[in-house]
């Protein structure tokens, strides 16, 4: 059948993308977290036999696409893998899902991504679903600072930290230093017989943390730093970290400041990146460490 321009832009609102010089969709299906059962595998693979062509392709954000579907079976795909809670979508000026690494369950994880991307699905994907941006925009979850989904190219991006805390009075300056040996940056070093951390190399990776076998470095804090306003694609930008770290629940709120800060801001069809660049990057840390957009999100989100 002949689709119609509006048929098109339609089915993309429900996260079908048309495939390029074919008449079939690819049907975007949304993990939460990246992570889905084995029920749902199959479920997904019975849909690709059964409404597709039997293809099945990953996504760099996390999605899932079953290939060559009909327009006129996209409402039966929906339904059959609804059956097992999957939803397609992912498309629009909007929050797009959530990407995270596989720090949950990495030996140089920090945090658990999983369950801190699940929670942002539920809290932004989900809750700000109907909220229209002037552009896309990605959240990113890295585990620590190898950053490995590139956090600092979202618009934005969280990463777990653990801030080393030496214990001077516990340090014995042992001539081979099991945490000097352990860090990655040479910011551990052992001056004046005792264990100090150059903060300005330092990445927080954690790596030094219960090396001690005296235990003069197990007090390592868990924290996360924030990036915000980063871009990849033809025009990349790194994003702008804050000047300090933050807790988890800051993180969160943070990520929803910059939502609104984006949804009160930003210019129709402008990245969250370029707006930083338009109101310069101080400015915007000075709103977004504030709570003035939370105060006013009611009359923000009603624009």
């Amino acid at each position: 059948m002949k689709l119609t321009a509006e048929q098109i832009k339609a089915a993309k609102a429900e996260g079908f993308l048309f495939n390029r010089n074919q008449d079939f969709f690819s049907g975007r299906i949304i993990t939460e977290n990246g992570v889905l059962n084995s029920r749902q595998l199959q479920t997904i693979s019975e849909a690709a036999e059964k409404f597709g062509n039997g293809d099945v392709a990953f996504t760099t954000r996390l999605t899932v696409e079953v290939q060559g579907l009909p327009y006129e079976r996209l409402k039966d795909f929906q339904e059959y893998i609804a059956r097992d809670g999957m939803v397609t979508g992912g498309t629009g000026a909007k929050v797009r899902p959530i990407v995270a690494c596989k720090g949950t369950v990495c030996v140089f994880g920090l945090i658990d991504t999983q369950q801190i991307a699940t929670e942002l699905h539920k809290r932004f994907f989900e809750g700000y679903g109907e909220v229209v941006l002037p552009h896309k925009f990605k959240i990113a979850v890295g585990g620590c600072p190898n950053n490995c989904v590139k956090p600092d190219l979202n618009d934005v991006g969280i990463v777990g930290q653990r801030v080393p805390a030496p214990a001077g009075d516990i340090c014995r300056g042992c001539g081979k230093c099991l945490c000097v040996s352990a860090c990655p940056m040479g910011a551990a070093k052992v001056e004046n017989g005792k264990l100090v951390i150059d903060r300005s190399i330092c990445s927080n990776c954690g790596r030094c943390g219960g090396k001690c076998p005296f235990r003069a470095n197990e007090k390592t804090e868990s924290m996360y730093r924030v990036y915000i306003g980063g871009r990849w694609g033809k025009k990349t930008r790194h994003g702008d970290t804050f000047s300090r770290l933050f807790t988890r629940e800051e993180a969160m709120d943070m990520v929803e400041k910059a939502i609104l800060l984006f949804k009160d801001r930003g210019e129709k069809g402008e990245r969250f990146g370029s707006l930083i660049d338009r109101i310069g990057f101080d400015e915007a840390e000075r709103i977004l460490l504030s709570d003035e957009l939370l105060r006013r999100k009611e009359e923000i989100l009603a624009k």
